[in-house]
């Protein structure tokens, strides 16, 4: 269905999205290889990649607390 959501507003209208994961690891959530690679090639065909180079605060902020209920 994203797929599908990038092709209508191919060349249309502005898609943002944020991620902690690099393009490499959204295998995990889009588990067809061939269906990952078509979505990062319509988000990144004439776009812009602003990488911040830090770490998210909420995502820091769950794995501390997560490592807290594991002990």
């Amino acid at each position: 269905m994203l797929f599908q959501v990038l092709t209508e507003r191919e060349e249309k209208n502005s898609v943002a999205i944020a991620s902690n994961e690099s393009f490499g690891g959204w295998t995990k959530t889009f588990t067809d290889p061939r269906l990952c690679a078509a979505i990062v090639d319509r988000l990144t065909f004439n776009g812009a990649i602003i990488e911040t180079g830090t770490e998210s605060y909420r995502h820091g902020r769950t794995k501390a607390q997560q490592q807290l209920k594991a002990v």
